[in-house]
């Protein structure tokens, strides 16, 4: 199976790539399963119906979240009509899911979604929680376990993978928004990347519009972050095929900026 995953959707730029460019993508590397990082998606800050709707809409079969899941409201009312998880190492009271099951292929498939510490909200310690989720995952008979690791700091996402390389088919990086160039597969077959990177504006600071970023490490003074209107963009996902037993065969990481060719590089096989 050929599963995709773009990382943080950012704002209507972010979503209208999307639209633009990603059915099209699904045909030409015959993905059979696609997951996006929404918690961007709506002028850069959470998620509401419409845009999740929007999102589906064009082709995006389920979403994981992170640190700004929460930030527009009417989410608490989404997570049981649409396919949608949010951190799982949030407190046990918040509302919604951290895993995501489906039959794709007729193999069962696990999507978790997890929340680096350093920077973060008040969240569960995510290493101790997932070692036991992903042993009870496999106890289940389930092979095909994918991560969206929303975390700050590299060292989590890097700590992460030599934790579970032996366990899972993919563990991506997400929230930086800035993509890192180290997509490779384990020798155990786990397909990994250190963040997959934003789709949306690329002329920007992180996807926002520069000017209030920039006042403020100029002055200490902050603002709120607006994503702009019209801007140069980029589209990144990553594809990545699994066998059977859930290990990964091989992955590749698309580019697209603007309106031009995309770009396409395979991942380091070890």
């Amino acid at each position: 199976m050929k599963i995709a995953f773009i990382g943080d959707i950012v704002g209507k730029p972010g979503r209208l790539m999307l639209k633009k460019h990603l059915k099209r993508l699904q045909q030409e590397h015959f993905i059979d399963f696609t997951i996006a990082n929404y918690e961007n998606a709506s002028h850069g800050f959470g998620l509401t119906e419409k845009n999740c709707m929007e999102l589906l809409g064009y082709g995006v079969d389920m979403m994981t979240g992170g640190n700004h899941s929460f930030d527009k409201k009417e989410i608490l009312d989404l997570f049981d009509t649409y396919p949608l998880i949010r951190p799982m190492n949030y407190p046990q009271a918040t509302p919604g899911k951290g895993i995501y099951q489906t039959i794709l292929l007729d193999k069962q498939v696990a999507i978790l979604n997890l929340m680096g510490h350093y920077t973060m909200p008040l969240a569960d310690n995510p290493f101790t929680m997932i070692v036991s989720v992903v042993a009870s995952l496999k106890a289940q008979g389930i092979k095909h376990i994918i991560i969206d690791m929303h975390a700050e700091a590299s060292s989590e996402k890097q700590a992460l993978l030599h934790m579970l390389k032996e366990d899972v088919s993919a563990i991506l990086g997400t929230h930086t928004h800035v993509a890192t160039d180290d997509l490779y597969v384990t020798e155990e077959g786990c397909c990994y990347v250190t963040d997959v990177g934003l789709t949306g504006c690329r002329d920007g600071v992180i996807g926002m519009d520069s000017e209030v970023p920039v006042k403020r490490f100029l002055t200490g003074l902050s603002g709120h972050f607006d994503v702009s209107d019209v801007c140069k963009t980029l589209l990144q996902m990553v594809v990545f095929e699994l066998d059977d037993e859930g290990r990964c065969l091989s992955a590749e990481k698309i580019k697209i900026y603007d309106d031009k060719p995309k770009i396409v590089s395979q991942a380091w096989m070890d």
